[in-house]
């Protein structure tokens, strides 16, 4: 979950440091869709595309159920026959307005990357 102890500036810092660090991978600083897009496609682990709108759109699905996953929010249910992973709601996300939502989606995103670093 949120970490009740980090301050809205230390959150803030971590944040930018992600953005920082993939605007230098990537050459562009990413938005929330594009980070969204990225982790789909790493998630789905079929490379890089060419993907179609519709898929584009399935890949954020997957991204958002799986970051979700880290607070217990969904878990993967099975991976299908194409390889596209599958997510089942596990209980009702807790989102009172847009900036809550965007508050949690960035804070999974950090949790994210940071986990994918150590593997």
């Amino acid at each position: 979950m949120l970490d009740p102890q980090e301050t809205e500036a230390q959150f803030e810092q971590r944040w930018w440091e992600l953005m920082n660090e993939l605007r230098v991978r990537f050459g562009k600083k990413p938005d929330i869709n594009a980070l969204l897009l990225l982790i789909g496609v790493q998630e789905l682990g079929q490379g890089a595309g060419p993907f179609t709108k519709e898929q584009k759109q399935d890949l954020m699905h997957i991204a958002t159920c799986r970051l979700f996953s880290i607070s217990g929010y969904y878990e993967l249910e099975r991976v299908d026959e194409e390889g596209w992973p599958h997510y089942r709601l596990l209980q009702q996300l807790p989102f009172s307005n847009l900036k809550e939502q965007e508050r949690m989606l960035k804070w999974h995103m950090l949790e994210y990357f940071d986990e994918q670093e150590q593997l």
